[in-house]
C-alpha cells in the first residue's frame, strides 16, 4: 500500500464511518423522490450528542413518510415548496426562504407541494448512537 500524504486519527476515522453509516442506513429506506445527503456530522460539547447537517432533495411530487428523529430538527427551504406535517399540529406549507422546527421525537412527514424539485437544508441535534431517522407505521 502506498503511503498517503495525510493520516487520519482514530476519532476522524470513526466520524467518517459514522457519517457514511447514517447516510447509507437512511438512504436504504428512503422513498422514491426523496434523498438526504449528510454534509457534516460533528460531536458536540453537550455530552452524548452530535450535530448533523444534511441536504434534503425532493423530486416533483416526492416526499418522505411519517418518521421521528432522536433530537431536534431545524430546517430551511432553499428552493421549491414543501409541506411539513407534524402530528397534532396544522400542516405548514413552506416556500424558499422559510424555516421550520421539529421537536425531538415528534412524528412528522414532508412532501414537495410544487411541480418542480424542492431542496431543504436541515440541522439536527441528536443523541449519539441512535439512527438519524426512524420510520413510523401509519
Amino acid at each position: 500500500m502506498k503511503n498517503l500524504p495525510f493520516t487520519l486519527s482514530p476519532i476522524a476515522c470513526a466520524a467518517v464511518a459514522a457519517g457514511l453509516f447514517i447516510s447509507r442506513a437512511f438512504a436504504a429506506d428512503a422513498p422514491p423522490g426523496f434523498t438526504r445527503k449528510v454534509l457534516q456530522d460533528q460531536d458536540l460539547t453537550v455530552a452524548g450528542h452530535h450535530a448533523v447537517v444534511a441536504q434534503v432533495d425532493f423530486a416533483a411530487a416526492g416526499g418522505v413518510g411519517r418518521h421521528t428523529h432522536p433530537g431536534e430538527e431545524f430546517g430551511y427551504v432553499v428552493e421549491g415548496t414543501v409541506v411539513v406535517e407534524i402530528d397534532g399540529k396544522p400542516a405548514q406549507t413552506l416556500k424558499a426562504g422559510d424555516s421550520f422546527f421539529i421537536p425531538a421525537g415528534a412524528i412528522h412527514a414532508a412532501k414537495n407541494a410544487g411541480g418542480a424539485p424542492a431542496k431543504v437544508v436541515s440541522s439536527y441535534v441528536l443523541e449519539k448512537g441512535k439512527p438519524l431517522a426512524t420510520p413510523v407505521a401509519k
